[in-house]
């Protein structure tokens, strides 16, 4: 086990939209460290989201995190040789973590012509409370839900 926490890094926020979360997005977008390649992909999903629903793309972006971010999860416990699934509440980096892992991949594995294109539509998608990675936070919610009765053995 680790000695000490490591301290959270300050992440910075992005250019055009000045936002932490947005620029979060784009550290979990990138592949083999080509961030101007990850900027772009969000910035062109950003664009395609604005002409889609002419909407403010932030608004969209936001709403989609708050509505993929779950509030409960389940978390192995062992006690006296048999594990417990312990339903625990969601702490707010981990809550906004989940919702970008969640949404980033749903839109991979949706059938699309570009990533650009796929991200816009499952970001759209959540904000309208449908979509892989909605239904992904249902079932995190049903379980915490089914093993309501291992509540007392919180870690």
């Amino acid at each position: 086990m680790r000695r000490a926490k490591p301290e959270k890094r300050e992440i910075l926020p992005d250019v055009r939209y000045n936002s932490v979360n947005l620029q979060t997005m784009v550290h979990h977008v990138l592949k083999r460290g080509k961030k101007s390649v990850a900027v772009g992909l969000i910035y062109d999903a950003m664009d395609i989201i604005k002409e889609r629903t002419s909407k403010n793309p932030m608004e969209v972006f936001d709403g989609a995190l708050k509505n993929v971010s779950p509030v409960m999860e389940v978390r192995p416990r062992r006690v006296g040789g048999a594990t417990y699934q312990v339903p625990m509440e969601v702490s707010a980096d981990r809550r906004t973590t989940l919702a970008i892992r969640w949404i980033l991949s749903a839109a991979r594995e949706r059938a699309g012509k570009s990533f650009s294109e796929k991200l816009a539509s499952e970001l759209i998608d959540a904000m309208n409370e449908t979509g892989s990675a909605i239904r992904k936070r249902d079932e995190t919610h049903k379980m915490a839900e089914a093993n309501r009765a291992f509540s007392h053995y919180r870690v």
